[in-house]
């Protein structure tokens, strides 16, 4: 695994995470206003989706309108899924081309790296999963992740349940 899978797949697992952990909210509380992100956790996990739709959509030359939506939970983690599913084909296969130096015009008429996209909206997730936890945290919700790399390692990846790892793994001096 490379690092741009790493990155991928920690941006789209947090994220559907962050929003699974939200599920059990009442609306009146993902409609909450806040002084930090979009102002509510429901503005803040669409402006994060949608942002990822928005950027695929310029790299692909198929932009597609800024358009908020208020939409449930469950269609946003749809949404997510499937908009980030595209995202990450799109970077591995410019990475697989070579074409992360690549330029395409924006929305503002200016020229962007297709890398410096895909880490664009990849950080961009990043922080506003950071505006996500802190509202989390307010509105009470309990055991929180940390939504790091190494969580998201843990989590998913089988090769840190071999026994043969354990036994490699230098232990901390005491």
């Amino acid at each position: 695994m490379d690092l741009l899978d790493r990155m991928l797949g920690q941006d789209e697992w947090t994220t559907a995470k962050l929003i699974a952990l939200s599920q059990g909210l009442t609306d009146a509380q993902l409609d909450q206003d806040f002084d930090i992100g979009h102002r509510t956790l429901r503005a803040t996990f669409d402006h994060m989706i949608l942002s990822t739709e928005f950027w695929t959509g310029l790299m692909i030359g198929q932009p597609i309108p800024w358009e908020s939506s208020h939409s449930p939970l469950s269609a946003l983690l749809e949404r997510h899924e499937r908009s980030y599913a595209i995202f990450a084909d799109l970077a591995r296969r410019l990475q697989n081309e070579q074409r992360f130096d690549d330029v395409y015009i924006d929305h503002y008429d200016y020229p962007q790296t297709f890398g410096g996209t895909v880490l664009h909206v990849i950080l961009h997730n990043c922080q506003h999963r950071g505006d996500v936890l802190h509202i989390l945290q307010r509105l009470g919700v309990p055991d929180l992740p940390e939504a790091d790399p190494q969580e998201w390692e843990h989590d998913t990846q089988s090769f840190f349940e071999s026994d043969d790892l354990k036994e490699q793994t230098p232990q901390p001096a005491r």
